[in-house]
C-alpha cells in the first residue's frame, strides 16, 4: 500500500486518508485483545478496529448496546500495547456521544488519553456533525459510519440492509457528503446496496471502508472472529471465512482431555525433574 512510509513505520491517519486514487484497497480487522491484535498485525492489516461489535462476539451480549466505555477503553488499551504498524481506531459505544456535544468530547478524549488509540469511529450522518465539529476540534481524528448502523438496530427493527430504496439512497449519498465537508478522515459504509457504496465511494474524496457494501469501497473490514471462524453458527452473507478456528480448537480440546483422562498428559518432557 502507498501509504509513503516505510514498511516498519505506524500508518497515520493522513496516510490512511490520503492515499486513494489507484491505491489497493485498505485492510481493516476488528481486534478485541492481545492475543486478536497480534493475528492482526501479523496477517498485515492496515488498521485495527475495535470495534463495539465486542459486546457480541466477545461479552455475549444480543447487540451492542450493553457495551458501555469502559469496556471500549479495557479491551482497545489491551490492543493498543501489542499493535505495532496498524492504525487503531475505536468504537464510540452507544450514549457516549449522543447526550450532549461536550460528553461527545470528553468521552473521544477518555479514548485517546486511555488507550492510545489514534482516532475514533461513531455512526450516523448530518445529526451528527455539531459533536463531529467539536471531537475534530479536540484535535481527535473521526472515521465516520453510514448505512446499517448498529447502534440504531432498535430503530431499524434488526440489522437490515439500508438505502434499497430510492429516497433513502439519496439522503446516505447527501450524508456522506456532509460527513466530508465536515471532516471525517473515513468513512465506513456497511450493509448497503453495491451500486449504493460505488456511488458513494465516486462521489466522496475520504477512502471508503466497506462491511456488506461489496468491492467497489477502497477498502474492506471485517469481525475477526467471523473471518477466522472463531465462534460457531452462521455467518452474515457478506462474510467469508477463512478458517475454522472454533472447530479446531474444540478439537484440540477434546482431544487433550482424552490424554489427561487417559494419563498420557503430562509426559515426561512436559515433567520437571
Amino acid at each position: 500500500m502507498k501509504f509513503n512510509d516505510s514498511a516498519d513505520s505506524r500508518v497515520t491517519v493522513p496516510a490512511f486518508r490520503r492515499s486513494k486514487p489507484g491505491d489497493p484497497p485498505r485492510v481493516v480487522l476488528t481486534a478485541y485483545d492481545a492475543a486478536t491484535a497480534a493475528v492482526a498485525e501479523a496477517g498485515g492489516v492496515d488498521c485495527i478496529l475495535v470495534g463495539d461489535s465486542l459486546g457480541m462476539v466477545v461479552l455475549g451480549h444480543e447487540n451492542t448496546l450493553a457495551v458501555t466505555m469502559d469496556d471500549m477503553i479495557h479491551h482497545a488499551a489491551a490492543v493498543n500495547r501489542v499493535r505495532r504498524r496498524a492504525l487503531l481506531v475505536v468504537d464510540m459505544p452507544w450514549l457516549s456521544y449522543h447526550i450532549s456535544v461536550e460528553d461527545a468530547v470528553r468521552n473521544a478524549a477518555r479514548l485517546i488519553q486511555e488507550t492510545g488509540a489514534d482516532a475514533v469511529k461513531l455512526e450516523g450522518g448530518a445529526e451528527r456533525v455539531p459533536v463531529i465539529e467539536a471531537i475534530l476540534n479536540a484535535e481527535i481524528p473521526v472515521m465516520g459510519h453510514l448505512g446499517l448502523t448498529p447502534q440504531s438496530v432498535l430503530k431499524m427493527g434488526g440489522y437490515k440492509v439500508q438505502g434499497r430504496k430510492a429516497g433513502r439512497a439519496e439522503l446516505l449519498m447527501e450524508d456522506a457528503r456532509v460527513l466530508q465537508e465536515t471532516g471525517v478522515f473515513s468513512l465506513v459504509l456497511e450493509g448497503m446496496p453495491v451500486a449504493l457504496a460505488e456511488r458513494i465511494t465516486a462521489a466522496v474524496q475520504v477512502p471508503t471502508i466497506g462491511i456488506g457494501a461489496g468491492p467497489g469501497c477502497d477498502g474492506q473490514v471485517l469481525v475477526i472472529h467471523d473471518l477466522l471462524g472463531m465462534l460457531p453458527g452462521p455467518v452474515p452473507k457478506f462474510v467469508r471465512q477463512y478458517a475454522d478456528a472454533h472447530a479446531d480448537l474444540v478439537s484440540a480440546v477434546k482431544t487433550w482431555a482424552g490424554d489427561v483422562r487417559n494419563r498420557r498428559f503430562p509426559a515426561d518432557v512436559e515433567s520437571y525433574g
